[in-house]
């Protein structure tokens, strides 16, 4: 086991709390402040994710996909979301989705995404989506969640390893942000200038 939550630190996130409603509302209420760039500023922000796991391993790949259904999917090859066993022999997955992230969401000038905007963390994502499904590979295991609007609607449901590692985020963004389109080149390019250690291979299924 590794111990009580209350022994474990905060680095990102609170371990303590599984979902903050209030800090998911707050997100919903205001989509321009939080999305300016409608559902491609959401995969900014998970592919932001990505690109630390990169960094700190010396390099790292990831695969953008835009699905026919009108969802996204981030996949990345890093160690996957940190997942502890509490005191009393339960799963948890450090609540990257349903709380802020302490380092970014109340100080936008900590960090930029590529194109100026600020970096405010995952839970961005999750409330802007109508349903998001966070699949997490990990040395040890590997599990499923799904969530609506940024609040879990079923628990951490294990699922079978495949040999890999890293996490596969598909949501649906709410469609107040707008239509999903396929990034510019210019887009892309600020990817490669500004996260170098990540590879982001891009691919549109919208016409399969």
């Amino acid at each position: 086991m590794d111990g009580s939550r209350a022994s474990w630190a905060n680095t990102t996130h609170d371990w303590a709390a599984a979902v903050d409603v209030e800090h998911l509302a707050r997100i919903r209420c205001s989509p321009a402040e939080f999305a300016p760039d409608g559902p491609w500023h959401l995969a900014l922000e998970v592919l932001a994710y990505a690109a630390d796991e990169a960094s700190g391993r010396g390099g790292g790949r990831c695969a953008v996909t835009l699905h026919s259904d009108g969802s996204l999917s981030v996949r990345d090859d890093g160690r996957g979301t940190d997942t502890r066993v509490d005191e009393h022999g339960r799963m948890v997955k450090k609540p990257v989705m349903a709380t802020k992230d302490l380092r970014f969401f109340d100080f936008p000038q900590a960090e930029a995404l590529p194109g100026g905007r600020p970096r405010r963390g995952m839970s961005v994502v999750a409330a802007l989506s109508e349903w998001l499904v966070h699949t997490n590979r990990r040395l040890g295991g590997a599990w499923t969640q799904r969530y609506e609007h940024g609040v879990p609607v079923t628990g951490l449901e294990p699922v079978e390893g495949d040999g890999t590692t890293g996490t596969l985020v598909r949501f649906g963004p709410d469609g107040s942000l707008g239509p999903v389109t396929a990034p510019a080149a210019a887009d892309l390019s600020r990817l490669a200038a500004a996260w170098p250690h990540l590879e982001v291979r891009f691919e549109d299924r919208r016409t399969d």
